[in-house]
This record gives structure tokens, sequence and C-alpha cells, in this order.
């Protein structure tokens, strides 16, 4: 991503709205078939939570990229937020011989209304279907086959988010 600058052209970042955002590898590098780090990369999003910097609604950890839709809540930025977990993921993944994890950026889409909350979550939760990792989609599941690794989670009742 050499023009990473052009994905932040019109980037804004409001606090209680909610956000999709998708993180790719360095070099679409298939990083997360391997159990204990995606494990290690959950633990990020969960102390993001945790620190009421986040309210997560879902989230798909796919082999060599990540779509997250969260809520912005107070005292954070939408930067500040992917710049931490980013950089606290990447270390973390040092010790599995990971020593460059992230594309530089990172897509975003500010949510625009309710249908929109749900619309974008219904992609994240069907991108393993689309792209043919599954046939079916499991929820809430670390899914793993042969070959292929993700992790899907999804909070059903996202109308429930105010």
């Amino acid at each position: 991503m050499n023009n990473a600058y052009r994905l932040r052209k019109g980037r804004v970042s409001l606090t209680n709205h909610f956000y999709s955002i998708t993180i790719v590898t360095h070099q679409r590098q298939r990083f997360f078939t391997c159990l204990a780090i995606n494990r290690q990369i959950i633990n990020h999003m969960q102390q993001l939570q945790q620190q009421q910097l986040i309210k997560s609604i879902a989230f798909v950890l796919m082999p060599d990229h990540l779509h997250w839709q969260f809520q912005l809540l107070e005292h954070a930025t939408l930067a500040g937020v992917v710049r931490t977990f980013k950089g606290q993921t990447a270390t973390t993944c040092r010790k599995y011989d990971i020593h460059k994890l992230w594309q530089k950026g990172y897509y975003d889409h500010l949510i625009r209304d309710e249908n929109d909350l749900i619309n974008q979550a219904r992609y994240i939760v069907a991108n393993p279907l689309r792209t043919k990792l599954v046939t079916t989609v499991m929820v809430n599941k670390f899914c793993r086959d042969s070959k292929r690794h993700f992790l899907i989670h999804y909070i059903s009742d996202v109308a429930s988010y105010n």
C-alpha cells in the first residue's frame, strides 16, 4: 500500500459512532493460521474493550487480514485505537518470529445508520463464506480445516447497540 496517505483522505473520528475497519497483513502473508497467534490478536482486541476505548460488534480474523466492527467510545480516536492495536499485536507476534505483521494504513468505513451497521456486520460474518473458506458460517468459534484457519465473532443483536 504505497499510497497509504490516500486512505486517510476524508477520514473522521467521531466518539460513540460505529466503524468497520480492515487491516491487512504485510504482503498479505497468511499469519493467522495459528491458533496461538489468533488468540493473542483477539486478546489485544478485548483489552481495547476492557480499557473502554471501543465496544466490539463483529469481527472475522481471516488468514491474511482482519475485518472488525466496533463503536468508538469516549476519549478514543479511530487512529489511536488502530495504532495501539497494530503496535501491541506486532510486538506480541515477534515471539512467533513475525517481524513485520501489518501493512501500513487501514481501510475504514463510518457507519451511517442502523441498516448500514447490520449490513456491515453481515458482510464481516459472511466473508469466509464469500471467499469459499467454509460452506457454512460458524459463529463464535475458531474454525479450522486442514489448510484454513480463521476466527469469526458476531454479536447477533447488533440493533441493541445504541
